[in-house]
């Protein structure tokens, strides 16, 4: 198992070379003051805990529904295997935009990363004005993973926290992900 490692929302790759640590209450964790509110969806796939932790982090384009995507028909979506890297959509014409950064990089049972999302389900460009999405990959058999997304500081989206805090009980990206892995796991 590669190592576990942490970055602070904003501080991104340079707290990553430091070998910094994000605080509990950053990665989600704690008994902060958002901690008892935060919303969490959970999933059960039928792939091992790494096989989900890989489709989770290496195929996003199959999961993430086309409707949230910062660049109309991105030509990739990629995570960067590493705390302080980023998670960005590419255009055809090579414009990136970062939907995160990841503060937390923990193969196969952990990864956290900010979610920049503003008004207008548009792009703000910073972390400090981000949530931060918990993603947690628990062995539940030999072939099986609970996997729960937990959202957590949604308070600093300000006035949208309530609105975004709705569209996550009612949103379907986990079960969009779910579908993705039973694919995978038929093709394997």
């Amino acid at each position: 198992m590669k190592g576990r490692a942490v970055v602070e929302p904003g501080e991104g790759a340079r707290a990553a070379e430091r070998g910094e640590k994000a605080c509990a209450a950053d990665r989600g964790e704690g008994d902060g003051p958002t901690a008892a509110a935060d919303p969490r969806k959970s999933v059960t796939v039928p792939v091992a805990a790494a096989e989900a932790f890989r489709i989770y982090t290496e195929c996003p384009a199959e999961w993430l529904p086309a409707e949230h995507t910062f660049i109309p028909n991105p030509q990739s979506i990629t995570m960067e295997p590493r705390a302080g890297g980023r998670f960005y959509e590419r255009g055809e014409d090579g414009a990136e935009i970062t939907r995160g950064t990841i503060v937390e990089w923990a193969p196969p049972h952990r990864l956290a990363v900010t979610w920049r999302i503003g008004p207008g389900w548009r792009p703000v460009f910073d972390d400090q004005h981000a949530s931060v999405i918990v993603v947690e990959f628990i062995p539940a058999g030999p072939d099986t993973t609970e996997v729960t997304a937990t959202y957590t500081h949604l308070d600093r989206h300000g006035e949208l926290a309530g609105m975004l805090g709705a569209a996550i009980e009612t949103g379907d990206t986990l079960d969009r992900y779910a579908d993705v892995a039973a694919r995978h796991a038929t093709t394997a």
